[in-house]
């Protein structure tokens, strides 16, 4: 052997010892991340993914990376061909040293899943060829049909996944039905729980057509009028951003049970729009969504309730902006008297206007109230005043504080109707120890408060500032103006009667844009909640529409408020945030 050829050698063997080295770095730390660092054989990937050899694909240059496993070596180099054997060391410098004094190795044979390859012949020259630096290299390549292709990016746990998805597939034959549907998930038995999900539909398709479902078009049903529109939810809501490293399927099925979660605990069908947001409120991993979170514990820890407030201005409106109907969901507080079932009745119009549906709540002291003959009597009652106008309702009883309860549960509805009992009272600690000044406050959604008797609502009374919250009310009014044909009087109360006709302008400006025609008032005065009611009885408004509380809790105690001065004279006020 010549001086030269012996350096050569000496250089391979130096190079077999570090990319030794470099396997055994890998595999430790492949174990210390809980990941593998293995080749996959391919024989077992093959069975698992019900794979059949297909055609030859001839000669070509493939990436090396995508090279991820070995028919027969599979245990002699790690996910990186880097080599795992001592004993290897002769072949792999004979090999290292022929590709260096470029001797014409022949290309290597590999078998094609997808967008992987696993190798039959040479696997020695893709260690090499890796170690000296190459990204591609020439290959005999004969490509395998799968249902479930492959990517780069697998690992030896993710077979166990693959497996499931073919014989999902097998089973549902969705890949033919259905070829753009991609439901891959990142859990073991979440294919199961899906089949699962399908076979459920098809048992309701066959009680409600009184017929026998093929296996076909339960999947097909299923994937059109189930799985799709949860589908289109999570796009437009951005959940996938929301949980970084989940696929659509995962979250169709953590959505659904998310659902069923609040079902069962709320006792109403909330939309499945309402359970994504709050899917993503309460356990979204990103960085907004937790700083949130922390904000809003710390806000209720260290703000007693009659000083807290409700979402910022502008925040219902945003959720509704393109929405056909404002108010599909109303939330009504029943407590058992006329004056609740007078606020039932007005919910059940408003919700038979707006093909809507009601959420009755009614809340007792304990548990035991529950089976009391008076909630039974209530509970009965609800569901005929529902049915009498063929207006779904569902009761729901909690236990508890009335305010908080009702609070809590307006998140999941548009509109909360209650009946004008206890407005706030005069005096300064009255105002604040409200409960009704508590709702108006800090309910997510804006409050209408329901005198007795029922009102009809042919015309209303908008009561505008040109503030935050009563821009909200004017995109409610022109809301009910437009779609419910209903006749408005915008009132503007401001000592400068300049300035106040400038007000009154914009807003009748701002509801011409939505397309409806309305009078105008405008009242020199510095007393707003006065010049509210004289103008209610004058134009004979059976309704005002106006932003709720302005000011903060002491400016409130100091100055009044227009909102408690309407309140206290028993009208119909539906408040806006």
């Amino acid at each position: 052997m010549s001086e030269e050829s012996l350096t050569t050698h000496i250089n391979a063997a130096n190079r077999f010892l570090e990319a030794r080295r470099k396997a055994d770095w890998e595999m430790l730390f492949a174990w210390l991340r809980g990941t593998s660092a293995e080749l996959l054989p391919y024989e077992e990937v093959r069975q698992m993914l019900r794979a059949n050899t297909g055609s030859e694909r001839g000669l070509q240059d493939i990436p090396i990376a995508a090279i991820v496993g070995s028919v027969s070596r599979y245990t002699d180099f790690t996910r990186n061909f880097l080599p795992r054997q001592d004993q290897d060391r002769s072949r792999w410098v004979k090999v290292k040293v022929a590709m260096e004094e470029f001797q014409g190795l022949p290309p290597i044979e590999v078998y094609q899943i997808g967008q992987v390859y696993f190798v039959k012949d040479g696997n020695h020259r893709v260690s090499i060829a890796r170690e000296m630096g190459a990204t591609h290299i020439q290959a005999y390549v004969t490509e395998v049909q799968s249902k479930v292709p492959l990517t780069p990016e697998v690992r030896a746990d993710d077979l166990i996944l693959k497996a499931e998805y073919v014989d999902f597939l097998s089973r549902t034959h969705l890949d033919v039905l259905r070829p753009e549907a991609s439901l891959s998930v990142t859990a073991p038995g979440m294919y199961a729980v899906l089949a699962e999900h399908i076979q459920v539909h098809r048992y309701y398709m066959g009680v409600e057509s009184q017929r026998a479902i093929s296996d076909d078009e339960a999947v097909t049903h299923w994937y059109d009028t189930v799985y799709q529109p949860v589908s289109e939810i999570i796009h437009r809501l951005e959940l996938l951003a929301a949980f970084p490293g989940r696929t659509e399927a995962d979250l169709y099925l953590w959505l659904t049970e998310h659902r069923e979660h609040l079902r069962e605990s709320l006792g109403w069908d909330i939309p499945a729009s309402s359970a994504a947001v709050d899917l993503a409120e309460q356990f979204s991993p990103t960085p907004r969504h937790i700083i949130t979170r922390m904000g809003e514990k710390l806000r209720e820890l260290l703000t007693p309730n009659p000083l807290l407030s409700g979402p910022r201005p502008g925040t219902w409106r945003a959720a509704r902006q393109h929405a056909e109907r404002l108010f599909p969901r109303l939330l009504v507080a029943l407590n058992g008297q006329e004056s609740g079932w007078v606020a039932l009745a007005q919910a059940l119009e408003f919700a038979r206007r707006e093909g809507g549906q009601v959420y009755g709540l009614h809340v007792v002291h304990s548990e035991a109230h529950k089976e009391t003959q008076a909630v039974i009597t209530l509970e009965s009652a609800f569901k005929q005043h529902c049915d009498a106008v063929g207006v779904p309702g569902a009761l729901a009883l909690e236990v508890g504080d009335v305010t908080a309860a009702i609070i809590a549960r307006a998140r999941w509805a548009d509109l909360l109707v209650v009946s004008l009992d206890y407005p706030p009272g005069a005096g300064p600690f009255a105002k604040l120890q409200s409960g009704f000044r508590e709702l108006i406050l800090r309910a997510p959604i804006p409050v209408l408060a329901v005198p007795c008797p029922l009102f009809p609502l042919n015309r209303l009374l908008l009561a505008y500032d040109a503030s935050p919250k009563s821009q909200e009310a004017l995109f409610v009014t022109a809301y009910l103006a437009s779609r419910w044909n209903v006749q408005v009087t915008v009132l503007t109360v401001n000592p400068d009667a300049t300035a106040g006709q400038r007000t009154l302008d914009t807003a009748l400006a701002a509801l011409r844009e939505y397309g409806v025609c309305a009078d105008g008032i405008c009242e020199p005065s510095a007393a707003p909640g006065a010049a509210i009611v004289v103008y209610l009885e004058t134009i004979q408004a059976d309704l005002v529409v106006m932003g709720g509380y302005a000011h903060n809790a002491m400016l409130e105690v100091v100055f009044g408020s227009a909102v408690n001065d309407v309140l206290r004279n028993r009208r119909a006020v539906l408040c806006c945030r």
